[in-house]
């Protein structure tokens, strides 16, 4: 049975009440690393666990990685277990920033072999709307044992696998920063502006309508397939800054049918770090 990739927030209702799934909390806040845990212990979905996206999400930043290194298979297992997570059953993650930052769990759970997670649509605000419980304090999930994970590394390009990825001819690099960010006219979170040359622009944002909910999959598939001109969406990579926002371009490239594209895991944060490595931008 094809696996569900949006719920509703009437329909996380109801699998909470049969006790279906496992729902995971990732609001984060780049600018407050600790605000998103804050939010949480004030009030979240019944039920929920918390996820921090740089210390549960990711591994520690190194001298040659971007900013959110992709967690070891080890200790992300553990954070399963910690979650009460059980091999088989459903995963529903959510923010509160339309699922930039949950798309990096449910991307993690598929990148380790676990096609059973989802995202909220409209993420904590449209459970609030829809006017269902919150509880507040930490969570007291039941523990699991932690499952032996395997990494699909046909998910992943490395930083080193890039320029030659981009010399083929029906390859397509996309960034899906926001255009300012993209050009080069501002970076508020990296130490050098601009985009890798030969990258294209998809901005994340097109991917939602205005209530932060997903657009329908026609729609989002009729934008990606432009983009993407004849190539399948196995040969398009996504990028971010720092291979955490590119996961939700990848979430809606299948939500729209479009199945096996890649991430490029260091992104923009990593590609940097080598100062011999080309940059584009609006001022050179």
């Amino acid at each position: 049975m094809k696996q569900q990739l949006l719920f509703s927030p009437s329909e996380l209702h109801e699998s909470l009440k049969k006790g279906q799934c496992t729902v995971v909390d990732c609001r984060f806040a780049l600018t407050d690393p600790a605000a998103g845990y804050r939010d949480f212990l004030e009030g979240h979905i019944p039920g929920a666990v918390y996820a921090h996206l740089d210390d549960d999400l990711s591994s520690p930043v190194t001298v040659n990685t971007g900013r959110h290194p992709l967690p070891d298979k080890n200790a992300f297992a553990t954070f399963l277990a910690r979650c009460g997570w059980q091999a088989g059953k459903t995963l529903v993650a959510y923010d509160s920033a339309g699922g930039v930052i949950a798309a990096r769990l449910w991307w993690l759970m598929k990148y380790f072999g676990h096609d059973c997670a989802a995202l909220l649509d409209g993420g904590f605000a449209a459970w609030q709307s829809a006017g269902y419980e919150l509880e507040s304090g930490p969570a007291t999930p039941v523990a699991t044992n932690p499952i032996e994970l395997v990494a699909r590394d046909e998910l992943v390009m490395s930083t080193t696998d890039i320029p030659a990825y981009l010399q083929g001819q029906n390859n397509v690099l996309v960034d899906v920063r926001a255009a300012e960010r993209y050009r080069g006219e501002l970076e508020p979170l990296d130490t050098v502006a601009g985009h890798i040359p030969g990258a294209v622009n998809y901005p994340l944002q097109q991917n939602l309508s205005k209530n932060g909910c997903f657009r329908s999959a026609q729609q989002i598939r009729d934008d990606m397939s432009a983009l993407s001109k004849d190539r399948t969406s196995s040969e398009v990579v996504y990028m971010c800054g720092s291979g955490v926002t590119a996961c939700h371009a990848i979430f809606a490239a299948e939500l729209a049918g479009l199945l096996g594209s890649v991430l490029y895991a260091g992104s923009w944060s990593e590609w940097i770090r080598d100062p011999s490595r080309p940059v584009e931008s609006v001022q050179n």
